[in-house]
């Protein structure tokens, strides 16, 4: 599958199956079983409601093939946490991942919040790269995952 033009996008209520899906893969990825469970019902909802939590998708030949969910927290310290992100298999090594962190960095600079977290489990050293080549930064360690961080601006 490698060679395809792909897009990256603000996700529609259209692609929640897609996402599901791709959620699904992630969670086998990661912990080596077929035992895992999806979203709750509902759960992709806040995604597309206009709160501000938005899911940005990587589109090739009218497929989602990846997606990152942005979650806007304005507390003591605003930030963005990104929560789920996954590249289907047969679309890794192509740039997409660091593409989609980049939209959703993007997102964080027009609504003028500077700091970015998520979490990443620590056996998931493919992962790990990816962030650190990005400029990512373990903030805290929380036993089995890492918290990391990246500051855009002040």
């Amino acid at each position: 599958m490698k060679n395809m033009d792909w897009i990256i996008r603000k996700g529609i209520p259209s692609d929640k199956k897609a996402i599901e899906d791709l959620f699904m893969d992630m969670l086998r990825t990661i912990y080596k079983t077929d035992d895992v469970e999806g979203y709750e019902e509902g759960y992709l909802d806040k995604f597309f409601d206009g709160s501000g939590d938005i899911i940005l998708v990587a589109e090739a030949e009218g497929k989602v093939i990846g997606y990152i969910s942005v979650e806007e927290h304005r507390e003591d310290r605003d930030f963005i946490y990104l929560d789920d992100f996954c590249v289907a298999g047969g679309f890794r090594g192509q740039g997409i991942g660091s593409k989609l962190l980049a939209a959703a960095e993007n997102y964080a600079g027009e609504i003028n919040i500077p700091a970015i977290c998520l979490h990443v489990e620590k056996s998931n050293t493919a992962a790990m790269e990816l962030y650190e080549k990005n400029g990512y930064k373990v903030f805290r360690d929380d036993g089995s995952r890492n918290l990391l961080l990246k500051t855009t601006s002040p």
